[in-house]
């Protein structure tokens, strides 16, 4: 079917509708070559705090292998059961998933994936995408910044925004507001990967290069490649009196500088594109409401990927000290994890409390959906060849929910995969169990990358599985 300038800016944000035309542009050499392979592919990593309520992740008409909890949320062991595959076709999606339902066909959600060996208080921190137990330290690169690092030709291998620069925050909640490090994502062990925190910053960061002039872009490189020299010739003579692991530590500092270097050179070559396709900056990218935030990082994240600034994004939304007075609820989510009373003014439960905000999320991770769908790609659109993945940081609970880890998946990879389903693993530890690694390994297979047998630290209590290669109930042919 044709499209019509009026069909690509629908659903677009205000400002933004010159967006459709960047991916458009660049993937018609490609269309026309009949080189549907060749088109980029992307991938947005979603991070909420506090676990994902598995119990009301089911959709209508299939077992549910999962207590509602009462206490801690989701810290209760899932009941017996086994295996799950069925299409979402003619299924009522839960309540929570509601908004998600324009695209039940490219939606899948995935359940009892386990991660049980990576640990930490409240969160698995970088264990979460690297698969190695490492809350607070980087030890090796992220699943986000692997996909970055070979699918990005943007100024940018992987973004990240973030409202907190931690998940277990003391005192009130504060959101960022410049760069911070939440324990994410990480290009390689010792070298952590820091997240914008604000908005504004963010838009500067990605397009304001489009804002200056070419005399005043010109000076700026001129003056940052002299002061980059400077420091690397003041480095070497400090070098030169290191020894062992301080030498090799020292190098990880001065290989910062031609990262620095590199990226502001592509951003000049992005400069036409960033001035004419950047959002159009409003009074709301100021805003200290949770929700309000959040979808601003949705907002920019979106055009990250639309203008070729990045083809990964990383979003972590919320800490365990944010409070969404704006849905009705009065206490921070570390409350809602533990079930206190008296989290709503309507009498709502932690269960209801969480849905309500997990419903949010989603609601915003449609809007993405929605924008990337309406701008032509190829013989589809950007959306067919984007990943939206959403999961926590402490896997299926509040607390230790590392055995029953759930993903919600949205988009698709040029029909790498099969979506449009819900699947279920066989519970930890028996036949048939899998793990976020195969996840992971999933998704290297489906973008096209050369993917290892096996991805980070096998789990010790699964030897007698096979814990090798990608989820074949995911992946398509």
């Amino acid at each position: 079917m044709p499209y019509t300038r009026r069909q690509m800016i629908k659903g677009l944000s205000a400002g933004g509708a010159s967006l459709a035309m960047a991916p458009f542009l660049r993937s018609l050499q490609a269309h026309a070559e009949g080189k549907e392979a060749d088109l980029p592919k992307r991938f947005v990593f979603v991070v909420k705090s506090s676990g994902i309520d598995k119990h009301n992740l089911i959709p209508e008409g299939l077992d549910n292998h999962f207590l509602q909890s009462k206490g801690n949320i989701g810290d209760d062991a899932p009941k017996p059961g086994g295996a799950i595959q069925a299409s979402l076709k003619d299924r009522k999606l839960p309540d929570k998933l509601s908004p998600l339902e324009p695209f039940k066909d490219r939606l899948t959600i995935l359940q009892s994936l386990s991660g049980e060996t990576f640990r930490g208080n409240h969160t698995t921190g970088y264990g979460m995408l690297s698969c190695h137990n490492s809350e607070k330290v980087a030890i090796a690169p992220s699943i986000d910044c692997i996909l970055g690092q070979q699918l990005s030709s943007g100024p940018y291998p992987m973004y990240g925004l973030a409202t907190s620069e931690r998940i277990l925050e003391g005192g009130a909640w504060k959101p960022a507001d410049g760069y911070c490090y939440p324990n994410v994502s990480a290009h390689k062990k010792g070298m952590p990967i820091a997240f914008q925190g604000s908005p504004l910053k963010a838009h500067a960061d990605l397009f304001g290069v489009g804002i200056a002039s070419p005399r005043e872009l010109e000076k700026k490189l001129a003056l940052n490649g002299s002061m980059m020299d400077f420091l690397k010739d003041d480095a070497k003579l400090i070098e030169r009196q290191l020894n062992g692991d301080d030498k090799e530590r020292f190098a990880l500092y001065t290989d910062s500088f031609d990262v620095i270097r590199n990226i502001e050179l592509k951003k000049a070559r992005f400069a036409a594109e960033a001035k004419k396709h950047a959002p159009t900056l409003t009074d709301y990218y100021k805003s200290q409401v949770p929700s309000e935030r959040i979808a601003s990082h949705f907002e920019i994240g979106a055009a990250a990927l639309i203008t070729g600034m990045t083809n990964v994004v990383s979003l972590h939304l919320d800490s365990l000290a944010v409070i969404y007075k704006e849905l009705g609820i009065e206490k921070y989510v570390h409350a809602l994890g533990h079930n206190d009373p008296g989290l709503s003014g309507n009498g709502w439960d932690g269960v209801r409390c969480r849905m309500e905000v997990e419903k949010s999320h989603f609601k915003h991770i449609a809007k993405m959906a929605k924008t990337l769908e309406s701008i032509p790609e190829g013989n589809g659109n950007m959306l067919d060849n984007t990943l939206i993945v959403y999961l926590s940081c402490s896997g299926g609970a509040h607390h230790d929910g590392q055995k029953d880890w759930p993903f919600v998946l949205v988009g698709g990879m040029a029909r790498k995969l099969n979506m449009g389903q819900y699947l279920e693993y066989a519970g930890y530890k028996e036949k048939g169990h899998r793990t976020i690694a195969n996840l992971y390994l999933t998704f290297m297979h489906a973008a096209g990358i050369n993917a290892p047998e096996t991805f980070g630290q096998l789990d010790g209590s699964l030897r007698h599985l096979n814990l090798t290669g990608p989820l074949e109930e995911l992946m398509a042919g």
